[in-house]
């Protein structure tokens, strides 16, 4: 019997959790799901602090432990509140421990906190400590007793729907059991793939960096009671990550299967940062069963891009999204029955009851559409170099390996689009004025130890020219600077042959409002190139000329640039000259001023007087360039005096040639390392040109996020502006609704003063005897006049508390633009305030009514009263008048009886005169 390899065990201990809501009816329970096995601790009090205390342990040899590592399977920790009353049970949250974090050696215990908590405002936690420790006891072989058969009443018998189905995992055979085992019997795969993501972004706040280093995001979800997670990334904004697909092998029937897929609930994909879950989407697998059709001939699938919806507790930080900006992730969920060629090579392979790897090439394509180019795929085979690496480190290789790698990977290409020395730049020496003058032929065959070895392996055109460029820089003038420049300028322009700069020399001091000439300016170059290779360098390529200022004991400070358009000199006016031997050229050329622009490209720095000749002295001629060997070989060696000696010309010994395959090696070699540069340059410029796109793209994404938070904010911004618009109209509705109350009780008043005044007046002239009555009216009318004046002072007093009012929304929306944060708590206040100022308003408003119709119909009353007096009194005395007059008539006709008018005696009798009474 051979040992068993070294067991081990995977201790989690459960010690306390914190901030629980207290329920005296509810437990708590700890699930913990490992490797298929799920442990439980034992139920606790819920309360603000429970006290778990329970160790959770899990026995597995080393190397199961390394593959689990490899796999990352997590360990869950689900936490559950349970009623003692009732078999129902109510998830609170869960907890992801990774378990490549846990060690053999004992660590100090840590807070996790519940994720997808029901609980979210009190956000709770658990006391977790995780250890690894050796298992030497060695247990016997566990016996295996066989199946016994099925008896009456036993669940094989009773009808499927009755029982509770659920997933056996099989260890030996390498599959979940579904059912009974001599019903079901056919094989079947269960297959998640997690294709891509788009718009991962939306779930976090704009103000988190994205892309930190060490930041990994990755899915997980549990499939079968596995925890399955996917491969990490790093970019949230453009995820790029091989599509991965897990698959679960099931053992059951039609019939079981679609009874226990129409009781699972929905397949929960979350996205994680750590032990946080960013985002979640549900994926019904009732989908999986809609279909009519025999599981055990047809495959069905579920695929399309579901919206993944931040945690409860993050959701009120974030701003809502229009649909096309939702974050989404593809899924597909198949399933299908198991094919037997497949079978075999499970059966021969390793039994894991979750298999998982990349998707075949053909399914790949298909999901992978909608993801973002990776930049991996659009490199070559070979990886591109890091463009961080040191020149010293790229260059650590021998010189030998360097070369022959490069004559591997890829031969020489051009480089910046210019034309490289040509053979009469290679022969060209400088004079001491700068010229650079061609050597003659006779001057390079006696200069042998100083001839350009690269001469016989150049060949030019015979359309070619010779060109002379001469550039003269002559004066500075017009500088822009608080302070005197030691002005040098430079320039390097490597169509010329020439890659070494030019500059100026010594350095001269340049004031304000002065011109400088600048000494040793003058420059002449003699190359050999085709006339339109000319004329499109010129147009394409500037010269650029810089200006520096040197200081003794500090390096070179660049000021400013110019560029010189070569082009100008092309298009100007061409003149003839004669060269000593009497040959006819062409020659053009350009004089101007031009600014010097400052190295930042904001203004103005000097301004440059430059001339710039360029020379065209026709045909190359070979001769006077190339010197070949054929030449050489048909010179007669000369004889000596005597005859008797034939002397060895220098170029024929083998030393020379031996010299002369040396340098020509050597050439060669230097242009094997340029050319290995140029390479490495491009690829670095190429992967400074990818790294630039990713992070562009990622600004991009940034600037549209927050271009539409702040859309959405300036939308509720615009919203709250409106509201409160609105209430101002509505306060000044009410004031302009009060004044107006308040002028038509003025104006009622005032005209129920002026009745009272006049029927006083009456009284006071008609009826002497009621003036005392009439006082005491007009006591009480003042009585009520001032308490009119009260109340109008109280409505004085609440035109103060209006405008107070108004001045504390002023500033509240004051407040509002400077803590964006107290927005929703500002406007809750608010509309309390104004909700409790407008009841206030209204309130006083109806009271201030009701005493004004009160009082308008009191004073009514006592207009209607005086009235009644009034009428009465005049009543009473035309009553008297009346009586009066009767009497008046009465005695006025006794006394016309008496004084009757007698004729006879002529004399008249005189009569009372008739007059109104």
């Amino acid at each position: 019997m051979t040992s068993k390899p070294e067991q081990l065990l995977i201790v989690v201990s459960v010690l306390e959790g914190r901030q629980f809501p207290r329920s005296p009816q509810l437990a708590l329970v700890v699930e913990a799901r490992f490797d298929g096995e799920t442990l439980a601790t034992d139920p606790v009090e819920h309360k603000e602090q429970p006290q778990f205390c329970t160790e959770l342990a899990w026995e597995l040899d080393r190397r199961t432990l390394h593959q689990h590592r490899l796999q990352r399977t997590p360990i869950k920790l689900q936490c559950y509140a349970v009623d003692s009353g009732s078999p129902a049970r109510e998830s609170v949250g869960y907890v992801i421990l990774d378990l490549r974090s846990v060690r053999e050696v004992k660590q100090a215990p840590k807070w996790h906190p519940l994720l997808s908590s029901k609980y979210t405002k009190l956000k709770p936690a658990l006391l977790i400590s995780m250890i690894l420790e050796n298992d030497s006891k060695h247990t016997a072989e566990p016996f295996k007793a066989k199946k016994a058969p099925p008896r009456a009443g036993s669940p094989a018998l009773v009808p499927l729907e009755a029982a509770k189905l659920g997933a056996v995992l099989n260890e030996e055979e390498g599959f979940h059991q579904i059912g009974p085992e001599d019903l079901c019997t056919d094989i079947f795969v269960l297959s998640v793939t997690v294709a891509f993501a788009t718009k991962l972004e939306q779930l976090i706040s704009s103000s988190t960096k994205l892309s930190s280093e060490g930041s990994e995001f990755f899915f997980y979800y549990t499939l079968l009671g596995n925890d399955v997670t996917s491969e990490p990334f790093q970019n949230l904004i453009s995820p790029n990550f091989e599509p991965e697909r897990a698959s679960v092998r099931v053992r059951s029937s039609d019939r079981v299967l679609r009874l226990f897929l129409s009781q699972q609930p929905c397949l929960q994909i979350h996205l994680c940062c750590g032990n946080q879950s960013l985002g979640s989407t549900d994926v019904s697998l009732a989908g999986l069963i809609k279909s009519s059709a025999d599981l055990t001939k047809h495959s069905t699938t579920i695929e399309g891009a579901f919206i993944l919806q931040p945690p409860n507790r993050v959701k009120p930080h974030l701003q809502s999204v229009p649909p096309d900006l939702q974050p989404t992730v593809g899924i597909s969920v198949t399933l299908r029955v198991e094919d037997i060629s497949n079978q075999l090579d499970i059966e021969n392979g390793p039994k894991t009851p979750v298999k998982k790897g990349p998707v075949p090439a053909g399914r790949r394509e298909e999901h992978r559409v909608p993801m973002s180019p990776s930049p991996a795929s659009k490199s070559p085979d070979r990886p591109l170099p890091s463009p961080a690496a040191s020149p010293e480190r790229q260059h650590s290789e021998s010189e030998a390996e360097s070369l022959s790698s490069d004559i591997r990977q890829a031969p020489p290409t051009a480089h910046d689009g210019q034309a490289p020395p040509t053979a009469l730049d290679r022969q060209a020496t400088p004079t001491s004025h700068g010229k650079y003058v061609p050597v003659a032929p006779d001057e390079a065959d006696a200069a042998d130890s100083s001839v350009s070895v690269s001469a016989p392996k150049v060949s030019i055109p015979a359309s070619a020219h010779h060109y002379c460029f001469s550039l003269d820089l002559r004066s500075v003038r017009d500088l822009r600077t608080s302070f005197p420049v030691n002005c040098i300028l430079r320039y390097a322009y490597q169509f010329f042959g020439s890659a070494a700069p030019i500059m100026t020399s010594p350095a001269v001091e340049v004031k304000k409002n002065t011109e400088v000439f600048l000494p040793q300016s003058y420059c002449a170059f003699d190359f050999a190139a085709l006339p339109n290779q000319l004329q499109d360098t010129f147009l394409r390529v500037p010269l650029l000329v810089e200006m520096w200022h040197r200081e003794p004991i500090s390096p070179d400070v660049l000021l400013g640039s110019v560029s010189i358009q070569l082009s100008r000199l092309l298009s100007s006016e061409k003149t003839r000259f004669l060269d000593p031997s009497g040959r006819q050229h062409w020659r053009q050329s350009c004089s101007e001023r031009i600014p010097i622009i400052k190295a930042d490209g904001s203004e103005k720095l000097a301004e440059l007087c430059y001339v710039s000749v360029l020379e065209d002295l026709g045909f190359v001629k070979a001769q006077e360039i190339l010197v070949s060997e054929s030449s050489q070989a048909a010179v007669a060696p000369p004889q000596g005096h005597g005859g008797s000696e034939t002397l060895t010309r220098p170029r024929e010994t083998l030393e020379y040639k031996a010299a002369l395959e040396l340098e020509m090696w050597k050439e060669m070699q230097e242009d094997l390392f340029d050319d290995q540069l140029k390479q490495k340059e491009l690829s670095h410029m190429q992967a400074l040109a990818e790294e630039w796109r990713r992070r562009d793209q990622q600004r991009e994404a940034l600037i549209k996020k927050k271009e539409m938070e702040y859309g959405l904010l300036e939308e509720q911004l615009q919203k709250t502006l409106s509201d409160l618009e609105k209430r101002e109209k509505a306060l000044a509705h009410a004031e302009t609704e009060t004044q107006r109350l308040q002028r038509e009780m003025r104006a009622e008043h005032e005209f129920s003063m002026r009745e009272l005044q006049d029927s006083g007046r009456r009284l006071r002239e008609d009826c002497a005897h009621q003036v005392e009555l009439e006082r005491s009216k007009v006591r009480q009318l003042e009585d009520q006049l001032a308490r009119q004046r009260q109340q109008e002072m109280e409505y004085g007093l609440l035109e103060e508390q209006l405008q107070k009012t108004l001045s504390d929304l002023e500033k509240r929306e004051k407040a509002l633009a400077h803590a964006e944060t107290e927005t929703q708590r500002l406007q809750r206040e608010m509309r309390a305030e104004h909700e409790f100022s407008m009841r206030e308003l209204q309130d006083s408003g109806r009271r201030l009514r009701e005493d004004c119709a009160h009082q308008v119909e009191l004073e009514r009353s006592k207009v209607r009263q005086l009235e009644d007096q009034l009428a009465r009194q005049r009543q009473q005395d035309s009553s008297r008048k009346r009586k009066r007059t009767a009497n008046q008539t009465k005695r006025h006709k006794k006394s016309l009886g008496q004084e009757a008018y007698t004729p006879n005696t002529g004399h008249r009798v005189s009569r009372p005169a008739r007059g109104r009474v």
